[in-house]
């Protein structure tokens, strides 16, 4: 009797049911703060300033080189493939940042560009002009070409962020315009190795993120701009990773002053902490980092007490292996920027603050002479001319003589005292240098280890 009463009754309850959704229904449509939460809230403060961005490039497209790491390829296959004869896009956001109509994005969505066009979220459609880009911190700077008054945000800052929080992604994915994604923030201070290059602090969102969002704004549920998305991780899902606004205002305040980062240094040489080293030193073979071995004058470091002899474990927080990972940390630093260095001494730890500065003229020089044992000095548009092999030098033993051409380091082809400076430095940490000199018709590669 039981069951057939609650038969009986069920009819009657499924109608009750049916009237008091009839009678919410309007209800809710009169109250809309019942749908309007603070995603509703960022999305229209926030919107207007985020931009599409179309990166043109005339001629032949360059195809990438895969890197073996599925953090990038993925993201280098879909920007840069199919190849088109004559002219490649690439497609990305961005977000204005002040009243100057100045454009926050990432380098790789404008690299080698000549044409770059933004349409606004109502439809505008805008030339813009490249400011500079970092490739170290992949971030760029663009300026939309128009004297008319644009909508843009104020960047937050990344400083108090929580593992956690809720975070909104605004971008282009594939194409698709102002598409709105939320998530949490996943982590902080990521460091993804892409090839031969190395991204470090970067925040981690499951907030979905696709080819096209890369330079939008990652927002807070504030509406605060906390992050630049940059990058997926190919064949996962969930994992997004973005750059720090703190990390991105550096850069961008130097890139809108002079175009570019101008490289840094600290004053520091290393060496290889080897078994026989850390005995010598008392150093534990549980510790990990990279042993000074040179204190060089009038540098930072000079100046903050840092000994031959030290060895560095972190850089802000960073834990270091080598000095190579001690010169991926500083690519990305710019002039002013006060890092903290963990060093051990006398058995113990203790941190130094430093502040890293703009490379003086007369390094480049120097260090030459110091590892490679080489005087040059300028030769037109046809790399330096060798004016002085040290005896006993690396480029001595392998016979380089003074009349020779040094033609290209690493990479680097030399024009320039500025392109001589940048292959110097982009030596530092490495244990070898690769040369290309010339002697009379002839064109050599050569192998020099550094000291």
């Amino acid at each position: 009797m039981a069951g057939s009463r609650f038969f009986r009754s069920a009819p009657i309850a499924g109608a009750a049911a049916a009237l008091a959704l009839a009678s919410a229904a309007p209800a809710r449509a009169a109250d809309p703060f019942l749908r309007r939460t603070a995603t509703v809230d960022v999305v229209e403060k926030a919107g207007p300033a985020v931009v599409n961005i179309t990166a043109r490039q005339d001629g032949p497209a360059l195809r990438r080189p895969l890197t073996g790491n599925p953090f990038f390829d993925q993201f280098f296959r879909d920007f840069f493939e199919p190849r088109m004869p004559r002219e490649a896009q690439s497609l990305g956001s961005g977000v204005l940042i002040d009243a100057e109509r100045h454009v926050l994005t990432n380098e790789h969505v404008v690299a080698r560009a000549t044409q770059i066009q933004v349409t606004l979220a109502d439809g505008r459609e805008f030339g813009a002009r490249k400011i500079g880009g970092d490739p170290n911190n992949d971030i760029a700077v663009l300026q939309v070409e128009t004297a008319e008054t644009l909508p843009w945000i104020e960047p937050g800052t990344s400083v108090d962020l929580m593992v956690g929080e809720p975070v909104i992604a605004i971008g282009n994915p594939f194409g698709l315009s102002n598409t709105v994604t939320t998530g949490v923030l996943s982590a902080l201070d990521r460091s993804i190795r892409a090839g031969e290059r190395a991204y470090h602090g970067f925040l981690q969102t499951d907030a979905s993120i696709n080819p096209g969002n890369s330079g939008g704004p990652l927002l807070n549920a504030d509406g605060e701009l906390i992050g630049i998305n940059t990058a997926i991780y190919g064949g996962a899902q969930g994992i997004g990773f973005a750059i720090p606004i703190d990390a991105a205002r550096r850069v961008v305040r130097e890139l809108i002053a002079h175009g570019e980062i101008a490289p840094v240094w600290l004053g520091l040489d290393f060496q290889e902490l080897t078994p026989a080293v850390r005995e010598a030193l008392d150093v534990p073979a549980s510790l990990r980092g990279a042993l000074v071995r040179q204190v060089r004058r009038r540098g930072p470091a000079e100046r903050s007490g840092i000994e031959r002899g030290d060895v560095v474990t972190r850089v802000d927080g960073r834990k270091l292996s080598s000095a190579a990972d001690f010169f991926e940390m500083l690519a990305s630093a710019t002039p002013g920027q006060t890092l903290v260095l963990q060093v051990w001494r006398d058995r113990r730890e203790r941190k130094v603050a430093l502040r890293a500065e703009a490379v003086p003229d007369w390094l480049a020089a120097e260090l030459l002479r110091d590892w490679l044992g080489l005087e040059v000095a300028r030769q037109g548009s046809q790399g330096f001319r060798v004016k002085r092999v040290q005896a006993g030098s690396g480029a001595d033993r392998i016979g380089i003589q003074p009349g020779d051409s040094l033609l290209a380091i690493g990479e680097q082809t030399l024009r320039d005292e500025e392109s001589l400076r940048r292959a110097v430095l982009s030596l530092r940490g490495q244990s070898r240098a690769q040369l290309v000199v010339g002697r009379g018709s002839g064109r050599y590669h050569v192998a020099i280890p550094l000291v």
